[in-house]
């Protein structure tokens, strides 16, 4: 009995250092990556261009060696100035320029998969969750503006790469495309597409 106890023990012992081990081959378990976003907004008619005011922020954890489940959120503004024009409106018209800003707030769940778990860790990646925007339109002397919902999606491509030895600290990069379901019938918008890169820490 002693005997059989005392191989109980060490095969267990044996199995929890072999675990250990492994999950150490298959790098930290755990990712936080943040930094600035250039984004896009192509066949948007309320104001299509591509410019650098926007951020993001993402941590997730490596349910298995490769997988990786997490949370997202980022920011982008994009502004166009439209030259002066005539607009007409129930009982007159204006003939202004005019600033068109277009904000989106996107938060939500993502889900990573790793190619590897070495230095240079390249990935794809899906997000999922909710779009937050805003519309406003500056004249001269006064603005309009509208808010509205709606879902997002996003696929990724990118990498991480952290040259440090012994060191969490590297550097992202990343490209990706989204759509969000937001409507605005006072501009004209139905849904958002987006589209960039973004350049940020890793840890």
């Amino acid at each position: 009995m002693k005997h059989t106890v005392k191989f109980i023990l060490t095969a267990a012992a044996l199995l929890v250092l072999a675990a250990v081990s492994a999950d150490a081959q298959v790098g930290k378990r755990w990712y936080i990556n943040a930094g600035w976003q250039f984004n896009a907004t192509p066949g948007n008619g309320y104001s299509e261009c591509a410019q650098g005011w926007g951020g993001y922020a993402e941590g997730g954890y490596y349910l298995m060696p490769r997988v990786a489940a997490g949370l997202f959120a980022s920011y982008n503004t994009n502004n166009e100035y439209v030259g002066r024009q005539t607009y007409f409106f129930d009982g007159g018209a204006v003939n202004t320029d005019l600033y068109r800003s277009l904000f989106q707030l996107p938060f939500g769940a993502t889900l990573r998969y790793r190619f590897t778990w070495s230095k240079f860790e390249p990935y794809v990646e899906a997000r999922l969750g909710a779009n937050y925007a805003s519309q406003h339109t500056y004249f001269s002397s006064m603005a309009v503006y509208d808010r509205n919902w709606g879902f997002y999606a996003s696929p990724e491509a990118g990498f991480t790469w952290h040259p440090f030895n012994r060191s969490n600290f590297g550097f992202q990069f990343a490209v990706y495309y989204s759509y969000a379901t937001n409507r605005s019938d006072a501009f004209g918008i139905n849904g958002i597409s987006n589209c960039g890169f973004k350049l940020g820490l890793s840890f």
